[in-house]
Formats: C-alpha cells, structure tokens, sequence
C-alpha cells in the first residue's frame, strides 16, 4: 500500500476520505497523518497554522464578531486488517472511515472551499483520542494553550449518520478489587479464592438496573458492565486477588463526584479504585448557536450515546455537538465504513453553514 505525498483538498471528498484512511495512523502514531494535513493547510493562504506535536490548528483572523470550532481527531484503534480502504457500492470501508477520517474529511474540504466565512473559523486535527483520556490531544491543547480554542460555538465531526447528536455521556472506568487468601490448589480449604468471591461483583451486575434519564427533551441510557476481569498466579495456585474492571456511562446531568459515589455505593464492601473518568456534556441545545446549527443542517437532534470531546468544550464553557458522516455502531468494527452519500451531505452543509 503507498502512502499519498500529499492531500489534495481540492478534489472530490470521497477521494480524500479514501487518502486519509490509506495512511496508518494508530494512537500515539499520527506522525505521518498530521505531517500530510498541516502540509496541505499551509497551502492555504487564508489561514494561520500551528503544530503543536501531532495536533494541527489552522485559524482564520478575518475579524468577525464570533468564532467557530470544526474539530476531529488524526487517531484510530488497531487495524483489523482493514487496510487500504476499499469501495463497495455506495460505501467505503476501511479502518477509520466512519471513525472519523470522514469526519476530518469534510473538515479539511471546508478549510479549502470557504476563504470568507461570516464567522471566524478555527479547525482542530488532534491526536490520541481513542486512548486513556489523559494523553488525549485536545486535552493537551485545552490544559497549556485554551486560548486556540476560544470559540462561540464546537462542532466535532465524530460519526453520527449524519445527523445532530447533542451533548454525550460521561464515563468512569474504575477497578473493583476482590481479596483472598492464596493456597495450594491441593487444599483449597485453606484459601480464600478471590477469583470465586469475583462472583459477587458479577452478580450485583447482573442484577443492575440501568436509569433512562430525561435531559433537554433527549433520552439518555446508562449502563455499568464488566469490561476485564484478571486473576489468578499459577495453574496450582488459590488465587489471593481478583480485579474486576467496570465501565460506568452516565447521564450528563451527573456530576463526577456523584458518579464515583453511585459506583462505590453499588460495589459497597469492595475496594473501588478510579482508573479512568471523563465527564459528559449537556446537550445545550438551549444556545442559539446550537439551534442556529440545528437549522443548517436539518434533521432531529438525538443523544450522543459514548464520551467525545464535546466534554471538552463544555468544560470550556463552549456549547458543542456531535455532527459528521458514518454510522456509530460500526466504528471500531472489521465492516467500519462510511457512506458516500453522507460525506457529500456532510460537505455540503458544513460548507453552506460556514458560508452563510
């Protein structure tokens, strides 16, 4: 597989999705990808470029009363041997077509084709967002440099059939530790098997209930699963630990400190250590920018099932939604694709948005 010397943003978006999905770009490896997209967006004279490690920023300064964010993240998961991309009908599938190099696609068409928007335009292509929180780029941007993303109004062009998701789910990662007592496998009375004890974590999972919750006319599921469970030291070993690892998704309307308190009050008795948390997002549709966007694109809002760095603008105080080509349940999956027809709706208005 050959890798493009360039982006040509000019061209037809499909043809750009394809380029971007042809260039391997694993979290903590987007070196290659960010290089072919800051390139591309120096070409452009309208714009101001920044490159801060593997995060390109390109920023218009014509003066406009307001700013606006496009965003979408460089990185994908592991190939699943779904490289180089491949068109079958009217859908391209690939690794990272649907998440998101469709998404950054239309980004990167919108940077070429609109040289005079009506607000003040600022594109984000950041890295390490399908990893642990902490090395997330954007994140990065926000902690040492909030101000290249001061904006009225966020859209992050993550997958979502091409339609408004609002706001997103909070979710907590933490670790439920079972204790024993470690023996001979030749007596186990003299043990305690932490691993048969793990039994009862199970089974207060099973046995969940999960809340819908009602938030800005948008219904949001939550969920608690077991995600990992280790133990064990040795084929003739009572095991003295057990680790249960457990995902949380919670509505927006929680706050962190009540999410971890819910998570512990369910694993009462057990230790509960916190390995990972991102907060949610409000849907926000309640901002005039949001019903502005709303308008432009059409179509009913629906709740962003999964965390995206709308978290992060919120957090910001920038109202944000969800909005890109391809559909969500097949991210991350062998099939993932993207339909052709969403990239060219998605291009055209993004690009009629901007323009006014």
């Amino acid at each position: 597989m050959s890798l493009p010397i360039e982006l040509d943003l000019s061209g037809d978006v499909v043809q750009l999705t394809g380029a971007l999905v042809d260039v391997p770009s694993e979290s903590r490896g987007e070196g290659p990808i960010a290089d072919l997209v800051e390139s591309a967006l120096r070409r452009l004279d309208h714009l101001d470029v920044i490159r801060d490690g593997d995060c390109v920023i390109a920023r218009t300064h014509l003066g406009r009363p307001s700013r606006v964010v496009l965003a979408g993240h460089l990185d994908t998961v592991p190939s699943a041997g779904n490289l180089p991309h491949r068109i079958v009908g009217e859908q391209m599938f690939g690794l990272g077509a649907c998440d998101m190099k469709g998404g950054v696609a239309v980004a990167l068409k919108a940077a070429h084709a609109v040289t005079n928007p009506r607000q003040d335009v600022t594109f984000v292509f950041y890295d390490c967002e399908e990893i642990e929180a902490a090395a997330n780029g954007l994140g990065r941007i926000a902690g040492h440099s909030p101000d290249l993303l001061t904006a009225d109004f966020a859209v992050l062009l993550e997958p979502t059939c091409a339609l408004v998701e609002a706001g997103c789910q909070g979710t907590l990662r933490v670790g439920v530790r079972i204790q024993g007592r470690r023996a001979h496998s030749a007596r186990p009375w003299m043990g305690s098997n932490a691993i048969h004890a793990a039994g009862e974590v199970l089974g207060r999972l099973a046995h969940y209930e999960p809340r819908v919750v009602l938030v800005d006319g948008l219904e949001f599921r939550e969920g608690l699963s077991a995600v990992g469970i280790t133990g064990g030291v040795a084929g003739n070993v009572i095991p003295d630990e057990c680790l249960v690892t457990v995902n949380y998704r919670y509505a927006p309307v929680m706050t962190s400190d009540e999410a971890i308190s819910h998570v512990r009050d369910v694993f009462t008795g057990f230790s509960v250590e916190v390995l990972d948390h991102a907060p949610g997002a409000l849907p926000g549709l309640d901002q005039a920018a949001a019903r502005e966007f709303l308008a432009a694109v059409g179509g009913s809002p629906r709740p962003k099932f999964g965390w995206t760095d709308v978290a992060r603008f919120a957090a910001l105080g920038i109202p944000a939604v969800n909005f890109g080509p391809g559909d969500p349940s097949v991210a991350h999956s062998p099939d993932e694709s993207v339909a052709l027809d969403q990239l060219r709706y998605c291009q055209d208005r993004i690009v009629s948005w901007l323009s006014g």
